[in-house]
């Protein structure tokens, strides 16, 4: 089962709200998922990011990929540079 952490759109029409999701890649965008692990508001000023970090991290050394938009957003809460400095302590 190849396991993706990505975005589930919510909210209303021209008004989006995000959840970042574990997921398996095969179900659909906005349906069944492992786990919630934040949620991603881009209608504030500034966007609002909520991830949790640790379950974030325990996924992503358990060999879950992030999409490109998942990571962008992992990058700006910082949890995609610890997960990368922890890649290169255990080489």
């Amino acid at each position: 089962m190849a396991v993706r952490i990505r975005l589930a759109r919510h909210g209303r029409k021209k008004a989006p709200f995000y959840r970042l999701v574990v997921a398996d890649s095969r179900s659909p965008r906005d349906g069944r998922f492992i786990e919630l692990l934040g949620t991603y508001d881009p209608m504030t000023d500034p966007s609002s990011i909520k991830v949790d970090e640790e379950r974030a991290m325990h996924w992503l050394k358990v060999g879950a990929t992030a999409s490109d938009t998942a990571r962008s957003i992992l990058r700006k809460s910082g949890v995609w540079e610890k997960f990368e400095a922890g890649k290169k302590q255990a080489e």
